[in-house]
């Protein structure tokens, strides 16, 4: 019961703002009972909030050697390897992720945008495009799909995405019309002020 306690007093330290203070009395609650993985993950989530990545990375993996068809997991540890610029580890992650949970869109996304740092600008545009699909008022999934369909030359289906994103993020359509060099496109935002 005292890992309970120590995860209760964590939780109650977290909503404080005390992070420290509950990363120690999660890390308390972890060493009474390993198995109990819902201060690990807490602390994972905690020193990845805190842009601690590396230290963070172990937590996520006790929580996936525990339980491996986490997907939210998959996606933390993803996130981890991603900001760390471990892009084919993020890659890997983010895949079972969406293979555990293909409704996961920030998972797609992270897959789209990991995929093309790699420079696999075609399964980045397939990645985007779920991650879009799942969140169709998503501007920057949408802004990240055109990127990758223009660079793959998929014009028909960069255009569709600039007249999509048109209807909800003008400002974005015009960031994207100007970051891919399409001039010929300008006359849609034309009436932005800049």
């Amino acid at each position: 019961m005292e890992h309970w306690q120590y995860y209760l007093r964590g939780r109650l330290l977290e909503l404080f703002g005390l992070k420290a203070q509950a990363i120690a009395a999660y890390s308390s609650a972890t060493r009474l009972k390993a198995e109990f993985l819902r201060p690990t993950n807490r602390v994972a989530y905690l020193l990845a909030e805190q842009e601690r990545f590396a230290e963070a990375e172990p937590y996520f993996q006790a929580v996936l050697r525990a339980d491996p068809g986490n997907a939210v997991a998959h996606f933390n540890l993803g996130y981890t390897h991603d900001k760390r610029g471990q892009y084919d580890k993020a890659v890997h992650e983010f895949r079972e992720a969406t293979r555990l949970n293909p409704k996961i869109d920030r998972a797609w996304y992270g897959l789209g945008l990991a995929c093309a740092q790699l420079g696999q600008h075609r399964e980045a545009a397939e990645a985007l495009e779920q991650a879009a699909t799942l969140q169709p008022m998503n501007q920057h999934a949408w802004y990240q799909l055109g990127m990758a369909l223009h660079t793959t030359g998929n014009t028909v289906r960069f255009e569709q995405v600039v007249m999509h994103l048109l209807r909800f993020d003008p400002k974005a359509t015009r960031r994207l019309i100007r970051d891919t060099g399409r001039d010929d496109l300008a006359h849609l935002v034309q009436h932005l002020v800049v």
